[in-house]
């Protein structure tokens, strides 16, 4: 199945469909990632704080795809906003995935409370780009106010902000705010933690589909244009995961998701989290 993509706005292309590992051990990363590129994912994502970046490493270069051929997304640990320190960090995140740059690299959390404002650390990500350390910067769990203040101080639109979007929180204002701006919306967390899968709308659709309701779910996160990476350590999974490009969901079956939002979080609000690990 050929996955589609979506041009960011310094021209970079990103696989729509990606796999994510946040919360895979890393004694399963390098499998759980292997298997993810032999059934066909080509766009990875992890993060400093997953503490998996190696094993990620570790299966890009043992899968024998081309390096040009996988797109590595990886995003900067909350305990490295100051300027010097992303820096290093970057450089950290460079060795031990074992690639001379990355495809994407995020600021994780805004952190608004914490004495370094993220400003400072867009400016450092400016730098790494124009460094070409990554081919596209971006933010992850930025709010309109956050993305408002980069736009205002800062050179460099985002490439991406990925934020907390499933059908119980479909984040339409922020999304459309950033669809305005040239910003790509990547959705974490696309099935709520497996909250979701229990609904009744989607278990409707998934049986008139013949498919299961992550498969509609996160088919819903495709046609409303975000990117998305589901994670799972098991073969089947990752296989259903990745088989959503032979069916459409109807303008109904969207707009009856997109009715089931209750503005739920799962993770953290943004303009709250401060959290340094």
């Amino acid at each position: 199945m050929s996955v589609p993509t979506i041009t960011l706005n310094n021209g970079v292309e990103i696989p729509q469909l990606g796999f994510g590992v946040f919360q895979i051990p890393q004694e399963d990363t390098k499998a759980a990632t292997l298997t993810a590129l032999e059934v066909g994912y080509r766009h990875i994502d992890t993060a400093e704080m997953y503490g998996n970046e190696k094993e990620v490493g570790q299966a890009v270069a043992e899968s024998g795809i081309p390096r040009d051929q996988i797109f590595i997304t990886s995003k900067l640990n909350n305990g490295f906003h100051a300027t010097d320190d992303a820096l290093r960090a970057t450089d950290q995140t460079l060795t031990d995935l074992g690639v001379e740059s990355l495809d994407l690299f995020l600021i994780h959390w805004p952190l608004p409370g914490i004495d370094i404002d993220y400003v400072e650390t867009w400016k450092a990500l400016e730098k790494i780009h124009a460094d070409g350390k990554s081919r596209a910067i971006g933010v992850s769990n930025f709010q309109r106010s956050h993305l408002e203040r980069l736009f205002s101080e800062t050179d460099v639109v985002p490439a991406v902000n990925q934020i907390e979007v499933h059908p119980y929180l479909t984040q339409n204002a922020l999304r459309a705010f950033n669809s305005e701006h040239g910003i790509a919306t990547e959705a974490w967390s696309p099935i709520a933690q497996g909250d979701v899968l229990d609904d009744p709308v989607l278990n409707k659709i998934a049986q008139d589909k013949g498919r299961t309701p992550a498969q509609v779910t996160l088919r819903w996160h495709i046609q409303r244009g975000d990117i998305v990476f589901p994670k799972s350590v098991t073969r089947s999974r990752v296989e259903e995961n990745f088989a959503l490009f032979d069916f459409d969901l109807s303008v109904e079956d969207v707009a009856a998701i997109d009715a089931l939002n209750k503005d739920r979080r799962r993770g953290p609000d943004p303009d709250e989290f401060n959290h340094i690990p």
